[in-house]
């Protein structure tokens, strides 16, 4: 990002190396613009299990965004949110910032914090 473009690109990547969570390859915006990213699933991952969001800025480690499908994990602000309808997980981001711009996947999990 430099300040006379004022687009973001997010990458998206997929949740685990079967891939049967699915998202779009990238979704643009620009700044203080919603914008959603959706991860589809089944009735066997997404659809009876809780979701987990995840973000990652090149040259940073791994930060938890959203846990338990809506849950904003500490320290993470309020403009991101989490939701699931079916089989379709979305993670949306109210008012995109210049520092959102990263990478994010999601993940399907059972209460015992096991990927499925």
């Amino acid at each position: 990002w430099t300040p006379d473009s004022p687009s973001l690109s997010l990458s998206l990547l997929g949740s685990w190396a079967q891939a049967v969570l699915t998202q779009p390859s990238s979704v643009s915006g620009s700044l203080g613009q919603r914008v959603s990213i959706t991860c589809s699933g089944s009735s066997s991952n997404i659809g009876s299990y809780n979701v987990g969001w995840y973000q990652q800025v090149p040259g940073s480690g791994l930060r938890t965004v959203i846990y338990g499908t809506s849950s904003r994990a500490s320290g993470v602000p309020d403009r991101f949110s989490g939701s699931k309808s079916g089989n379709t997980a979305t993670l949306t981001i109210s008012s995109l910032q210049a520092e959102d711009e990263a990478d994010y996947f999601c993940v399907a999990y059972d209460s015992s914090s096991s990927i499925v």
